[in-house]
């Protein structure tokens, strides 16, 4: 899953980015109002983290133009403001969950995790597909009866997979929600890692659950959907 970070404090912005990134998101930052809204027009994200007070740019502005452009990006806001007319004006800007500094960090990662869950990806904290499963929250991952070791880059790419069941994902989409702005689309790094997730997930079972569609990319769905 692919997140943007836009804070102008450096300490806050690599605090979040570190922890998000050892949490196995892939994320960006930017450090103005300008920069992120650019950012964000440009790249599909999964979840956008968007400070208020922000230079060139503030918070909400930004919001309010991805909004108006259409971009429904689930979005956490972060202020210092705590009152009840600025929680109110992030909400009414567009902003999906609103967070005060200073805050915790298991807090934060959580509130990604449940904007994750809304529609149209597949919700709950435990996703399933077929017989495999995989707890988002304690990052276990089974098939069937057998619990299965993967890296976080491995997690991330399953991850992304099974939040969009029985949809096709071009090899460019996956590189740049597991990835991050510095991926490199004719790189040959996304077959590496379907390949190494089909040794770990589908090698001992007769149903394969990771298919390739030829000449687009890869999708995950159950084996009574293979076709």
């Amino acid at each position: 899953m692919r997140v943007l970070v836009v804070e102008d404090e450096p300490g806050i912005a690599n605090f979040v980015r570190q922890g998000l990134t050892e949490a196995g998101y892939a994320v960006d930052v930017a450090w103005d109002g300008q920069e992120g809204l650019a950012c964000a027009l440009a790249v599909e994200y999964d979840v956008l983290v968007l400070d208020i007070m922000l230079p060139r740019l503030d918070g909400l502005e930004v919001l309010r133009e991805l909004r108006d452009q259409g971009r429904q990006t689930p979005t956490i806001m972060l202020t210092a403001r705590d009152t009840v007319p600025d929680r109110v004006d992030g909400l009414d800007a567009g902003a999906d969950d609103y967070l005060v500094k200073p805050f915790a960090f298991p807090e934060l990662l959580a509130r990604v995790r449940a904007l994750l869950r809304r529609p149209p990806l597949q919700t709950g904290t435990v996703l399933v597909v077929d017989d495999l499963e995989m707890d988002t929250v304690t990052r276990l991952v089974r098939r069937g009866d057998c619990s299965i070791d993967l890296s976080p880059r491995e997690y991330a790419v399953l991850e992304y997979l099974m939040r969009h069941p029985n949809q096709v994902l071009t090899r460019t989409q996956i590189g740049e929600h597991v990835w991050n702005l510095d991926f490199y689309n004719e790189s040959n790094v996304v077959d590496v890692y379907i390949g190494y997730l089909r040794r770990k997930i589908d090698k001992a079972h007769a149903v394969p659950l990771i298919q390739t569609v030829r000449g687009v990319g890869y999708r995950i769905c159950a084996g009574d959907d293979y076709a």
